[in-house]
Order: structure tokens, then C-alpha cells, then sequence
């Protein structure tokens, strides 16, 4: 297969894969993998799920795309049964997580407009945050080397850096619309916000009329142990950014919004051709389905105990882990050594991992992992790391 006619945006490691069954996959030469990484925290019912196969086939045959010029009845149910699991009151559908930023950036530009002046319009992102690689989103990364390629970036936005009450609290005024805030820094290297820190952003934007937005597209729908990572930091957020696990591998991405928030768009405002489309709600009501009423949420944080307890071990074994971080099925192995040598060791033998920030390793299985499989990834990082360091 020529591999020329895409273009070079990617650092693809060198491996073909054609099909998946529930944590495994396997490339075009039958070799078996352990997926830990996903699709980055994308797959959280593994791969090929007969509840997703089901809603493709069934949904497919009915109706596919219909446009937003109309209404359908399961966008009309996950809206309503994405509002009755959280504490919110309007949905937003788009395709994908950058998306449901573009879109909350605008909501918020509007709020500001209506509830101040024309200068309610800057937004404050944290240091180390990612959002996404589309230009507003990239404006609110705080990560300089996704940004310097593409300067001039949008206006109106401000660092701040992340557990830091003092330093927001300096930033923080009566021009900002709102405060955008990862619960889990995913990309940065799986650091989670202190509970602390949260509660005090709160505070800070009822203070100034300016709306909290939690960007929980890595580490919602799940992933933390609830179906949104907010319920994990007892924090209520206006507005919350959905994508990735949302589909369970079917491009969806959605803003939730509490009224308040959700008021200031009106029709004209924003858009999105395929968002909400009847085929990816379909697939995101059979993914919601088994994710509650099937229990899979309810067992992340006892398996999450269950890998935290044995890489700790692993940290006493081996020098070169400095600290295990993060959250139910979403953590990182914070090492001594370059992160992408255990990456490809791991790779070698059969396991797929992926770095973030400086020298994490990230886990991201599928929330239906089972033991046998997380045995076998605790398996292959412990030779991996033998072989690394001895």
C-alpha cells in the first residue's frame, strides 16, 4: 500500500492494523496487540462492541443524515438523557472534541456580550492545557510548541497557571467570559486539578459573572469512574466539552451547557452540518446504554485500584518510574527515562501505549477492560522495564 498520499501530519509508528476484538488488536501480518491507548481514550467499549455494531447496522438502515433543518428522535434522547445524568440543561452537537471547544469559545464570547460590554471577551485557559489543534482552540492551548507555527493566534486570552489560585486570581476580572479548565490535564501529562483549586475557580467566576468551562473530552464519559469527570471534583462547571469517548469510536463531540449559559446562543449563532447527526446519536445512546445501565462505569475506579496498586509496585522495583498519576482508567507512569523507549518496548512485545507532557507514559484502556488483559499489560511493562534498566 502507498503510504505517500497522506499528508506528513502524523509521527505514525510503523505498524498496519486491520481489525480489533474488545482490548486487542491485530495488524495486517495477524500479529495480536494489548490497546491501552484507545484511539487516546476514544474506544471506551473496546473494539468492534456488538451493542455499537448493532446501533450502526439497525441505524444505518433507517436514517443517516437529515440535517440540523429538522429535528430527530435520538438526538432529541441523548440530549435529554445527557441532561438527566448531569446537572445541566442544553445540548450542542458537533463532530469532534476541537469542535465542542470552537463552539464553547463562541458561546462564551456571547455570554460576555450580553452580560457586560464589548469588552467581556477574554477567556483564560491554563499553562500546559491542550484543547485542540483548530485555530480557537489552539489560541487556548497552553502549549507553546502547538502554537509558534501559526501565529498570529486569536486575541483575547490569557495563561494562567494550573493549581494556582493566586495567580488566576490576578488574571481574573471583570472583562473575563470565561475560565477554561482540563480536570485532568490529558496531553500535558495526565495531572489532575486539585479539588481545592476548582472550588475557588468557581468562586472566582461567579465573582465576575464569567462562565466555568471544563473541557472533559480525554477525561469524561467514564474515564475518571463517574460519567463526567466534574461529579469526581464536586465541582459544577456552565459548560462542558464532550468528544471521544462520547461515540465510542463514531466521530460525535457535544457542549453541555447548564440555562444560564446555554441562553445567550440564539438560531444563526453557531452550527455544525453533521452534529447530532440520527447515525452518531444512534451509536452514542448504545454507548451511554452500556456505559450505565450496564455497569461499566461502576466498576472503573475498583480496576483502577486494582493498576494503580501493581505499577506501585513497579515504582518500588524499578528506578526509572518516578510517580503513578492520575484517575481511574486514565493514568500516566511518570518516569526517569525517555518515555518513548518504553513506549516501543512495550510496543515490541505486543503491547500500545502513548507519552504525554515530558516523559509520561499513559494508560488508557477501554473501560471494559478485563483483569486477564490488564494482567498481561502489567505483565509487559514489568519485563519492558527490566530489560530498560538492567
Amino acid at each position: 500500500m502507498n503510504k505517500n498520499n497522506l499528508m506528513n501530519t502524523y509521527s505514525r509508528v510503523d505498524v498496519t492494523f486491520e481489525k480489533g476484538l474488545g482490548s486487542k488488536v491485530y495488524d495486517i501480518n495477524g500479529k495480536e496487540y494489548i490497546d491501552f491507548v484507545s484511539g487516546v481514550a476514544v474506544n471506551c467499549l473496546g473494539h468492534s462492541h456488538p451493542t455499537i455494531i448493532k446501533a450502526l447496522n439497525e441505524q444505518s438502515n433507517n436514517l443517516i443524515h437529515i440535517s440540523n433543518l429538522y429535528w430527530n428522535t435520538n438526538q432529541l434522547e441523548l440530549a435529554q438523557k445527557l441532561c438527566n445524568y448531569s446537572d445541566h440543561d442544553k445540548v450542542f452537537f458537533c463532530n469532534s472534541g476541537t469542535e465542542a471547544v470552537e463552539a464553547a469559545i463562541k458561546l462564551a464570547r456571547k455570554y460576555g456580550i450580553n452580560n457586560g460590554t464589548s469588552k467581556k471577551n477574554e477567556i483564560i485557559f491554563m499553562e500546559n492545557s491542550f484543547h485542540g489543534r483548530t485555530m480557537g482552540a489552539l489560541a487556548i492551548t497552553g502549549q507553546e510548541k502547538y502554537q509558534k507555527d501559526f501565529m498570529p493566534l486569536m486575541s483575547g486570552v490569557k495563561s494562567s497557571k494550573f493549581n494556582d489560585i493566586e495567580d488566576l486570581k490576578s488574571k481574573i476580572d471583570e472583562n473575563t467570559c470565561a475560565v477554561i479548565i482540563e480536570p485532568i490535564q490529558g496531553e500535558g501529562g495526565i495531572v489532575p486539578a486539585e479539588i481545592d483549586f476548582l472550588k475557588e475557580v468557581k468562586n472566582l467566576c461567579e465573582k465576575y459573572n464569567a462562565l466555568l468551562i471544563f473541557d472533559e473530552i480525554q477525561c469524561g464519559i467514564g474515564r475518571t469512574g463517574s460519567l463526567f469527570a466534574y461529579e469526581k471534583f464536586k465541582v459544577i462547571p456552565d459548560v462542558i466539552c464532550m468528544a471521544k469517548g462520547l461515540g465510542g469510536g463514531f466521530p460525535i463531540g457535544a457542549v453541555l451547557a447548564t440555562q444560564k449559559a446555554s441562553d445567550a446562543f440564539t438560531p444563526g449563532d453557531h452550527g455544525s452540518t453533521f452534529g447530532g447527526n440520527p447515525l452518531g446519536c444512534s451509536v452514542s445512546l448504545a454507548v451511554l446504554n452500556e456505559l450505565m445501565d450496564n455497569g461499566v462505569v461502576d466498576k472503573v475506579d475498583e480496576k483502577s485500584e486494582y493498576i494503580i496498586n501493581n505499577l506501585s509496585i513497579l515504582k518500588e522495583k524499578y528506578e526509572a518510574v518516578d510517580k503513578i498519576q492520575g484517575m481511574g482508567l486514565m493514568l500516566g507512569i511518570k518516569l526517569n527515562i525517555d518515555k518513548n523507549k518504553l513506549i516501543s518496548k512495550c510496543f515490541e512485545k505486543g503491547l500500545l501505549l502513548v507519552g504525554a507532557g515530558e516523559n509520561v507514559v499513559r494508560i488508557l484502556p477501554p473501560l471494559n477492560v478485563s483483569k486477564e488483559d490488564i494482567d498481561k499489560c502489567l505483565d509487559i511493562l514489568d519485563k519492558a522495564l527490566s530489560e530498560l534498566c538492567n
